[in-house]
């Protein structure tokens, strides 16, 4: 045990290192690009993205994967709600929710999936919708970010970790994301905050409250099918504004370019897309999932398919079928206007 956690903190400290600017890679770079390694194929992609006209992002999606402990899930959303940030203040901030995963058959629909431990991508997910990746990246290189990282100094950093590495299983798995097909609906009410987030009482023994339902389906498509897969979502009929409890979807395309900061190459077990829908609570899922919107949307497939059956049947879109993934918020912050 002692063992691991030294281990999980020596990983913490490389991440923090890229995350704060400490580590310069571009030895590493350059050795990549003359390889034509991980980096060199992510810039390639990204060159062919440009030529093949994907989608234009409307959001950037910055997420980090968590694996908490059996037993830790209280304490891990208790270091969450006491911690300090300064994000709902943040320019181009627009919404953020911290995400435990759920399963469906769960009636209470409240604690961890039994399967997310087998899962090498964890229990947990931070999930931070930006206006543009460049308030994304400012936020990343500013004082706010240490600040909500265990404060400026490398002790304070330390601190944090081992009291981290007393929850988690391995080090966070960061994933960032182009977020197209953007929808959203202005709240209600918006979550209070207090200089920047929220004020929620945290026990450590308790869960928190659960404050929406997310739906989400993993889709692992090649970069060759990449346009074709977008342009489907992109032209099919959505009702979703139309639906109750409906608060906000995106379709997170995987940001292959992102690097530094404890971001790992994507491996081919890792989906390419996360269509990512976000309910006021299961009720409302379940009502879309057996209502008509739900059935009007997914029926539009059929009506893509022509009318003369070609000789070879198309290949499908992606490498192998979709994984639903569902998850329960709590400390959600959103800005005036929503996702």
């Amino acid at each position: 045990m002692k063992q691991s956690i030294l281990l999980l903190i020596a990983s913490l400290l490389t991440t923090h290192a890229f995350q704060t600017g400490i580590v310069t890679s571009s030895r590493s770079r350059a050795t990549a690009a003359a390889s034509g390694g991980p980096l060199f194929s992510a810039v390639a992609e990204e060159e062919t993205a440009v030529k093949n006209d994907l989608l234009k992002r409307d959001r950037y999606v910055a997420t980090n994967r968590f694996t908490v402990r059996q037993g830790r899930a209280a304490k891990f959303e208790k270091r969450w709600a006491d911690r300090s940030s300064r994000l709902a203040e943040l320019d181009g901030f627009k919404y953020f929710q911290l995400m435990r995963r759920v399963a469906l058959d769960d009636e209470a629909n409240s604690g961890i999936d039994p399967l997310a431990s087998t899962n090498p991508f964890g229990n947990y997910v931070s999930f931070t919708i930006w206006n543009e990746k460049k308030d994304f990246n400012a936020w990343r290189g500013g004082e706010a970010f240490k600040e909500a990282h265990g404060g400026t100094s490398l002790f304070a950093f330390v601190t944090t970790m081992v009291k981290s590495a007393m929850v988690l299983t391995g080090a966070p798995k960061p994933a960032f994301y182009d977020g197209l097909l953007q929808q959203s609906t202005i709240p209600d009410q918006v979550p209070e905050t207090v200089n920047g987030w929220r004020s929620v009482e945290a026990d450590g023994v308790n869960l928190l409250s659960s404050e929406a339902f997310i739906a989400c389906n993993q889709f692992f498509v090649p970069s060759s099918n990449a346009v074709a897969f977008e342009q489907r979502w992109a032209n099919r009929t959505s009702k979703l504004k139309e639906c109750d409890g409906f608060i906000s979807f995106s379709m997170l395309r995987r940001d292959i370019k992102a690097k530094g900061h404890g971001v790992s190459p994507m491996g081919e077990e890792e989906p390419t897309y996360v269509s990512t829908t976000v309910w006021k609570d299961r009720q409302a899922f379940e009502n879309w999932k057996n209502g008509n919107a739900f059935k009007e949307a997914h029926a539009e497939k059929k009506g893509e398919e022509p009318k003369e059956q070609p000789q070879q049947p198309p290949a499908p879109l992606w490498s192998k079928p979709p994984v639903p993934v569902f998850y329960e918020s709590t400390l959600v912050i959103s800005s005036p206007d929503g996702a």
